[in-house]
């Protein structure tokens, strides 16, 4: 029961920052595109590689939680 509740806590709080980072890009890549049209396509690059570095800590989280059991 403790491990469970473990890896548990394990992946809320290491899904907690990734999702706010993943909200914060996403906000700052449309914001970008509403003042520079023209620079869409790097802008939405930019924005793919930064959500997949956040989105792997994510990862990493549910694999320590894995590890747990």
């Amino acid at each position: 029961m403790t491990v469970t509740l473990a890896g548990a806590m394990v992946v809320a709080v290491g899904g907690i920052g990734p999702g706010i980072a993943i909200g914060l890009i996403g906000a700052k890549a449309v914001e970008a595109i509403g003042r520079n049209p023209e620079a869409t396509g790097k802008i939405l690059t930019n924005m793919l590689i930064a959500m997949a570095f956040a989105e792997s800590i994510a990862i990493y989280a549910l694999v320590s939680a894995f590890v747990l059991k």
